[in-house]
């Protein structure tokens, strides 16, 4: 066994390497343990099979929607356009491999060791490594950042080619000629974008009523419209009962919101109704930490109830988001470290999808707010009216700010329309500050930029509106 550890990290996902070179700034002795598994490697499955090569694709799929949309109207009228997917994803790739070795030499940068091999929790103060043998690593404290896999559906299995995930639809260089996508969430709708734009015709099946349920419901109905525009089915309130594989086409048979029975007829189901934390053969049970809903249960200092074992990033709970588990591993080590002086904020996390139009929201939606007990104001301010969205040709959109009427304290926003996930940082350090709808509307905001939309809807909910 080698000597002991400070800290050993388990897992080297946005949660994992960070809580490792934080812990190492701090004077720490650091090892971070990293398996290479499916999904992830350094970097997790954000950097490799997730957040990056998504946004690469995403961006490539916008060039390719605003050439056709609005080029001729812009004064760029390509002769001909040629879509090439394997192109796109290669782009994907290399930044991919560029930012993963980028973390590796950032852990060796901070001194900490990188031991390969898959972790697991053995007696107090020991991480086993399984590689080609088990080895042992002594540490005072673990941290265990072991991320989370996609899920699916009974019958609905992943076999890679017709039924398939996130991490196959990133790595494809070929389209099929139709897909159904399961789940309209983020992951759903940005795939649904990206596929969209390469000319695969898409169709979008969401059990509840709109599109990415979670935020708020006009947000949802206005990102239908923009898809229903653009070519993409979108099939709300509809269940998926069954699915022939052995068909060509594959029958995907629905269940409506009425009862009754459909069929869709597609090449590719793609599975986005989310994730499942790792936490198989970690060794939970025998160190007495507790798993609550699935996930590994924390307090808000990010200690699981085994003495000095942490849990960080999607193994640790909502809202599964890689900024969250990043935050989570600076204050696992500070607090490791004896210098973490507040608690994880979890009310006050933004959140973004990166289709076209862009979604963000952070914060309290009206009904929750009122449910709260305030007295609530918004402010709406629709991009349609907006100079620096009309210039960039995404008009599409509004901007929400939630407040309480009596003091004008933000309580949240909601967003959906171009580069929205920008604005979402103003209002959040924001909230970070207490601002005021006051406080936002005295700040002039340069012109023409889209941060001035923030502006305008803090205007609109003081009964002050300019351009509306």
């Amino acid at each position: 066994m080698s000597d002991a550890y400070d800290v050993a990290v388990i897992g080297s996902g946005p949660a994992g390497y960070v809580c490792a070179i934080r812990a190492a700034q701090l004077g720490l002795k650091v090892a971070c343990v990293e398996s290479g598994s499916y999904e992830g490697g350094f970097g997790g499955t954000c950097l490799n099979w997730g957040c990056i090569p998504a946004k690469a694709l995403l961006e490539s799929a916008a060039l390719a929607h605003h050439l056709k949309s609005h080029g001729a109207e812009m004064g760029v009228s390509p002769i001909s356009v040629e879509y090439d997917m394997a192109a796109a994803v290669g782009r994907s790739r290399g930044i991919t491999q560029k930012l993963t070795g980028g973390v590796q030499f950032l852990l060796k940068k901070n001194g900490v060791d990188i031991v390969q091999g898959r972790g697991r929790l053995g007696g107090p103060g020991v991480v086993l490594v399984q590689a080609d043998e088990t080895t042992e690593i002594a540490a005072r404290n673990v941290v265990l950042a072991t991320g989370s896999v996609m899920k699916t559906f009974p019958g609905f299995e992943f076999d890679g080619e017709k039924v398939i995930g996130s991490r196959e639809a990133l790595g494809s260089d070929s389209l099929p000629g139709r897909m159904v996508i399961v789940g309209a969430g983020f992951v759903g709708v940005e795939f649904a974008d990206v596929f969209n734009a390469f000319g695969v015709d898409v169709t979008l099946v969401e059990a509840l009523d709109t599109l990415v349920p979670l935020e708020d419901p006009e947000i949802g109905k206005t990102l239908e419209r923009s898809f229903r525009k653009r070519g993409i089915q979108v099939r709300t309130k509809t269940r998926v009962k069954e699915l022939d594989r052995g068909s060509d086409p594959m029958i995907l048979t629905v269940v409506n919101a009425d009862g009754s029975e459909g069929i869709e007829k597609t090449d590719v189901v793609l599975m986005a109704v989310g994730r499942r934390p790792v936490t198989e053969d970690l060794g939970l049970d025998e160190r007495g930490a507790q798993l609550e809903e699935g996930f590994i249960e924390i307090d808000e200092w990010c200690r699981t109830t085994a003495e000095g074992v942490y849990a960080i990033g999607d193994v640790a709970g909502q809202p599964m988001l890689a900024h969250v588990g990043s935050h989570e591993g600076i204050l696992a080590a500070e607090h490791i470290a004896g210098q973490a002086h507040h608690p994880m904020r979890y009310d006050n996390i933004p959140s973004v999808g990166y289709c076209h139009p862009e979604i963000a929201s952070i914060g309290l939606g009206e009904a929750a707010a009122r449910e709260a007990g305030y007295d609530v104001v918004t402010g709406k301010y629709p991009l349609s009216a907006h100079g620096r969205a009309l210039t960039a040709g995404s008009a599409e959109g509004f901007v929400k700010l939630v407040a309480d009427a009596k003091y004008g304290e933000v309580l949240g926003a909601h967003m959906i329309g171009h580069n929205v996930s920008e604005l979402i940082a103003e209002v959040g350090l924001g909230r970070d500050l207490e601002s005021t709808l006051d406080e936002i509307a005295a700040h002039p905001h340069a012109h023409p930029s889209m941060s001035e939309a923030v502006m305008e809807a803090a205007f609109a909910a003081l009964g002050r509106s300019i351009h509306t």
